[in-house]
């Protein structure tokens, strides 16, 4: 399987740079008989995309999704799905004249040793946040599978920095809380914590800096019995994906690490039977035990690192004079791109979850 590639059953291919032409991805065996809803396609895009609010970079991208090939009469055939955005709003000119520099906590040495210099280094390129474009339309497709299958996938902002919003949610009305979530700048529910959140990212903008948070991810509607346990574990498959997408350093499901304080006593979720149906009292396994789906809801918790790029001097190395140098590095970036990752946290969870039920064949190849 290539560098670029996900899953088993159903494979995405992503490809495209940061200041390339295009931001494309490539679905195998993604059902037949799909009826595209483009329009959702295209509102999960914006959801991403660049410029959005004060809060966000000021590269503005309209991200328009064009089919290439995979769908005839308004259906899918079966073959394989490819869609792409063009790249319109690109200015290169001050990663042209910082290429030899190395920006602090980005891939530029990594990908220098791995690629020997001939990665493209525009806006960070193949390693850019701006790739999870594609992740976000084949997410939009995975989506519309599952939905006729009754499963929903939701996110929203748990935290930026310190502020932190503990509250339990229940999901039960989906576009209600999609309202809520898109009236708030940060997508929060809460609307005081949003406040909060809002004005910690405008100080540590004013201060040229960036922060991180988290992110709470729900699935609902998932049957028990979905994964295996060791390697094909559901677990494992999410986290994989979710950490595909650049800037993720934590993924914990449940209670997370927060069981490693706890006694049994207090961590085990007990069987219960509601309304003639095996459940359990609570959900600290997150809805996932021994690596297989247990039909509670799905929730995780992800760890979204500060945007790397910063308006302050630091240190670091030319490798082409080979001296230690300070620099301030320029360039349109987000001074928290949490609020712009909820979508994309979706869009992979339902990539994985999608190709998990594909590959065990609870869902059909032809709809």
């Amino acid at each position: 399987m290539g560098d670029n590639v996900l899953g088993t059953r159903l494979k995405i291919t992503s490809f495209g740079e940061s200041h390339g032409d295009v931001i494309g991805i490539v679905l195998d065996s993604i059902p037949a008989g799909l009826e595209i809803d483009m329009d959702y396609v295209r509102t999960q895009l914006r959801y991403r995309r660049p410029g959005q609010s004060r809060l966000t970079t000021n590269r503005t991208e309209h991200d328009e999704p064009v089919i290439l090939s995979g769908v005839f009469k308004g259906k899918t055939t079966g073959a394989p799905l490819c869609i792409i955005i063009k790249n319109k709003d690109v200015d290169s000119s001050s990663y042209e004249k910082n290429k030899f520099r190395l920006r602090p906590s980005h891939c530029d040495f990594s990908a220098w040793k791995r690629y020997g210099g001939h990665a493209d280094y525009r806006g960070s390129g193949r390693f850019s946040g701006r790739i999870t474009a594609g992740f976000v339309m084949a997410g939009s497709i995975a989506k519309q599978v599952l939905k006729k299958y009754s499963i929903f996938i939701f996110a929203y902002t748990k935290s930026i920095g310190a502020v932190t919003d503990d509250k339990t949610y229940i999901i039960d009305d989906l576009s209600k809380y999609l309202e809520k979530r898109e009236q708030s700048p940060v997508r929060a529910l809460n609307d005081e914590k949003s406040k909060l959140m809002e004005e910690l990212i405008e100080h540590v903008k004013k201060e040229n800096d960036s922060i991180g948070g988290t992110i709470k991810c729900m699935i609902y509607n998932v049957p028990p019995g979905i994964g295996s346990p060791v390697f094909n574990n559901l677990e494992s498959n999410i986290s994989k994906a979710i950490f595909s997408i650049p800037a993720i350093k934590g993924v914990e499901f449940g209670a997370g690490f927060k069981a490693s304080l706890m006694r049994g006593s207090q961590h085990n979720d007990p069987w219960i039977i509601k309304d003639g149906v095996i459940k359990t009292s609570k959900n600290d396994a997150g809805g996932i035990i021994g690596g297989i789906s247990t039909g509670m809801p799905i929730e995780f918790t992800v760890a979204v690192k500060p945007t790397s790029t910063i308006g302050i001097p630091q240190n670091t190395v030319d490798i082409e004079t080979m001296q230690e140098i300070q620099v301030k590095f320029e360039g349109r970036h987000d001074p928290c791109i949490v609020p712009r990752a909820v979508v994309v946290v979706e869009s992979m969870a339902a990539i994985a979850l999608l190709d998990q039920m594909l590959m065990e064949g609870k869902i059909p190849l032809v709809l």
